[in-house]
């Protein structure tokens, strides 16, 4: 039970991993509790009720009392990316304008890998007999052509309720330039028993491109009954066993918002988790702080990737989930499967692999002694002395025995390697993998990673931070604290925010700021609950297809030319200048802060912390194995300084520090490693 009592009232952030659910609970007092219990894939919501319920008993308390007084509760889940992974989503039907209907199955074209021309397209969410179309034409002026046929719309319907269609998708032809059309269809489905789970192009994203927007729209609708249901059951839930007030719901753009407002578009939450890291890396950077941070979140199944640079994080529209493209504001993340449970394996012709495929919560890696056979990285790391036998963060306890003769059985032997050598393969492996996700977001888009602060989050990123940060030529590596629940702890310090989108056609210089003044007044009147409105706006040179988003201030047409050209100078390396550019789209981004003050850090012992042993520990290939002293993190406090080698172990991650770097306790109680300090 903690030491001290809580502060009412306290907010709560939970985030459903692949492994393990997280729970953050921090008290008016600043006060932050973390909790971790094994996920439940078959039932996500069992997963934070087993979590909220550990944690009220290490608070004595009764589970009502714990939500009573709640003042603010987060989530985040991968409902709705699994839906999509798994395959089970609902049964959809889709009306598309005549002459459009195989838009969806002819996609735009293009190949992903420019050099694998053999690998099939993902299989359609809707087959062509479910994709039916409907007669009328709104023109590219946005006027109607020719009008709906409602008996087209009536047909389609008795035939999708003939093939038990569960949830429908409309993407009419030019509906985002005039979504009339959508809306009557919408009005006649609501008539009939299809009429509960409707998903219009047009409300969801209504955005140019036939394809990117029928295939949102179609995601949509594939996930909503199941996300839909998931998110009311669980709030609802949650309300009858005291919570005062409904949940919030993190989205893909990094921003919460409530559950009424995300029931009817359940896609802008494919991200939701990952997309926390907005609000746990603002949490990392110095108050009025320009900040450039990389993050990167290593849980047990993935890794996942993000930039914040001069204090902004990218957001993208352009999403790829499984092969599937989604138009939906997006926080731009790179993720690729390394974590702890990645499985490392020995194909045919001999050589190593880790991943993608990761061991989940159950069988987990084999040191779980679940039943898991094949190796992970944990086992990696426990053979290699870095991690510890015994009781872990969420109820599993770690078995060296079981972790190596997993890497014995199916790696060493087929490698022709000691056990701590195909560990060591592993884990240079999985570094590797990480080096070049980081890359993705930093050199590929033109930022020098060198300038940056490496933030090494999740359960097993501090285990790997500071190699990384090496590899990258970054002089600074921060480990949180909190490392084990980086994104629970992010949601609460998330912004509510919600995105507002226009199609916009005009040349930039010659545009009527009248009509463009007007524009921008009707989507600030839909974001009229926010305190903060912020305005967007697309741009692209004329031919060019993919837009670049930039800030709008007032009616200052120069000076968004000269931010699009150093975005594009940035992002492709040079300019065409007096070329002209074209305004593809407006947005205001409407946000309500959620009030944040870092906890008061803990005070500085006088004394030199002592290590709570000394461990046989691999290092690298240069220092291969040394005696390193381990550390508990509960006696290292701002303004402790230590020399690496060395191991802290917190409640939640394992620090692993570098024999060249060097470890500060900062002012926020964090880890931070200068790399390469050592002679």
């Amino acid at each position: 039970m903690p030491s001290h009592p809580l502060a009412r009232p306290w907010r709560i952030g939970v985030d459903v991993g692949g492994t393990f659910t997280d729970m953050v609970l921090r008290d008016s007092a600043g006060s932050v509790h973390i909790f971790k219990a094994p996920s439940v894939p078959a039932d996500p919501s069992q997963g934070v009720l087993d979590v909220l319920r550990l944690a009220a008993q290490q608070f004595d308390l009764p589970l009502s009392a714990l939500l009573r007084d709640c003042a603010l509760f987060v989530h985040g889940s991968t409902v709705a990316t699994n839906t999509i992974l798994e395959k089970k989503g609902a049964k959809v039907g889709m009306l598309t304008t005549e002459g459009f209907r195989d838009s969806l199955e002819i996609r735009r074209g293009i190949r992903e890998n420019q050099w694998d021309h053999r690998a099939p397209f993902p299989e359609v969410l809707v087959p062509r007999y479910l994709r039916q179309p409907v007669r009328g034409r709104i023109d590219a002026d946005g006027k109607e052509l020719t009008p709906l046929s409602l008996d087209d719309v009536d047909d389609a319907t008795r035939q999708f309720s003939d093939e038990g269609v569960e949830s429908v998708a409309v993407c009419l032809f030019n509906s985002f330039l005039n979504g009339a059309h959508e809306q009557d269809v919408g009005a006649r489905l609501a008539t009939t028993s299809l009429g509960k789970w409707v998903s219009l192009s047009s409300d969801v994203m209504p955005t140019m491109g036939e394809y990117e927007r029928g295939s949102t729209a179609v995601v949509n609708a594939y996930v909503a009954p199941k996300v839909t249901g998931y998110l009311r059951a669980l709030d609802e839930q949650l309300r009858q066993l005291g919570l005062p007030r409904s949940l919030l719901l993190l989205q893909s753009n990094g921003g919460a918002v409530a559950v009424d407002q995300i029931a009817a578009r359940p896609v802008m939450l494919v991200l939701s988790g990952p997309a926390a890291g907005v609000g746990a890396l603002k949490g990392c950077a110095d108050p009025g702080e320009t900040a450039n941070l990389i993050s990167m979140e290593i849980g047990g199944t993935s890794c996942d990737v993000m930039v914040m640079a001069k204090g902004e994080v990218p957001v993208t529209d352009a999403l790829v989930i499984d092969g599937y493209h989604l138009t939906t504001p997006s926080v731009e993340i790179h993720t690729v499967g390394a974590g702890g449970g990645t499985i490392a394996w020995v194909d045919a012709a001999g050589l190593l692999h880790v991943g993608p495929q990761g061991a989940g919560a159950r069988p987990g890696p084999a040191a779980y002694g679940f039943g898991g056979e094949n190796p992970t990285v944990t086992d990696a790391q426990l053979v290699l002395g870095r991690l510890r036998s015994g009781p872990l963060a969420g109820g599993v306890t770690l078995d060296a025995r079981l972790a190596r003769t997993a890497i014995e059985s199916k790696l060493a032997k087929l490698l022709g390697l000691s056990v701590e050598e195909a560990a060591a393969g592993v884990i240079r492996l999985l570094e590797q993998n990480l080096l070049h996700a980081v890359e993705r977001l930093s050199i590929e888009r033109g930022h020098n990673p060198a300038t940056f602060t490496l933030v090494a989050a999740g359960g097993a990123g501090p285990m790997h931070g500071c190699m990384v940060a090496s590899a990258l030529g970054c002089r600074r590596a921060l480990l949180p604290r909190a490392a084990g629940a980086f994104c629970a702890m992010g949601m609460l310090q998330s912004d509510i925010r919600q995105d507002y989108l226009k199609v916009f056609l005009a040349d930039l210089d010659k545009v009527d700021m009248t009509a463009l003044e007007q524009a921008f007044a009707e989507l600030e009147a839909r974001a009229g609950e926010f305190a903060i409105r912020e305005r967007e706006i697309d741009l692209r040179y004329e031919g060019q297809q993919w837009p670049v988003r930039v800030p709008f201030k007032a009616t200052d047409t120069a000076a968004a030319r000269r931010t699009f050209e150093a975005e594009h100078r940035r992002l492709f390396g040079h300019i065409q200048p007096g070329g002209r550019i074209d305004i593809t789209a407006l947005r205001v981004v409407g946000r309500d802060p959620l009030d944040w003050t870092p906890p008061s850090a803990r005070p500085s012992r006088i004394d030199s912390p002592k290590p709570r042993e000394t461990r046989k520990v691999w290092l690298d290939p240069v220092h291969g194995w040394r005696d390193v002293p381990v550390y508990i993190g509960a006696d290292l406090t701002p303004g402790c300084i230590l020399d690496g080698p060395l191991l802290v172990e917190e409640s939640t991650t394992t620090a692993f520090i570098g024999p060249r770097d060097r470890l500060e306790i900062d002012s926020r109680d964090d880890f931070l490693v200068h790399i390469g300090a050592r002679p």
